[in-house]
């Protein structure tokens, strides 16, 4: 079996290098000109403050947290493998950013799908909230769809 490095990519590296492969004109001493960027890419520049986008508290961090380099070894689990010797697929079981970081600097281009299956209420300890039960009452109420009398005598 090959071994598997043990640092994921240095994915800032890797973007800045096809930077200068792209637009070698936005570099000035080693560092990206942002004007010279927004001048090159001329009508393609988001300038809008006001936009649809998928985003959430902490999605900055959650960016800087995907471009760090993360170190591991991945082992292979042969016992519970079915047809090890044979199969051209694997099994792996761990944090999904971490195993995604270290795959992608031996598997690079070589992979066809990766199935990530979350583990959603499977009773264990998680560090976030994973039950989001709530009556429906409740609910009407929290959305704007239906409002509490002020004094007490029913809904509208």
């Amino acid at each position: 079996m090959k071994k598997l490095q043990t640092t994921s990519m240095n994915l800032t590296e890797t973007n800045i290098e096809k930077m200068k492969e792209l637009f070698p004109e936005v570099f000035t001493e080693g560092k990206i000109d942002f004007e010279v960027l927004k001048q090159v890419l001329g009508e393609h520049i988001e300038t809008e403050n006001e936009r649809y986008s998928f985003t959430w508290k902490g999605k900055s961090r959650a960016r800087q947290i995907a471009q760090d380099t993360s170190t591991g070894t991945l082992r292979p689990d042969k016992d519970n493998s079915k047809n090890w010797k044979n199969t051209e697929n694997l099994y792996i079981e761990g944090d999904n950013l971490e195993v995604l970081k270290l795959l992608q600097k031996s598997y690079y281009g070589k992979i066809k799908m990766i199935y990530i299956d979350p583990p959603y209420n499977t009773g264990k300890d998680f560090v976030y909230k994973d039950n989001f039960r709530d009556n429906i009452d409740n609910y009407l109420t929290i959305t704007g769809q239906k409002y509490e009398n002020s004094t007490g005598g029913g809904t509208n």
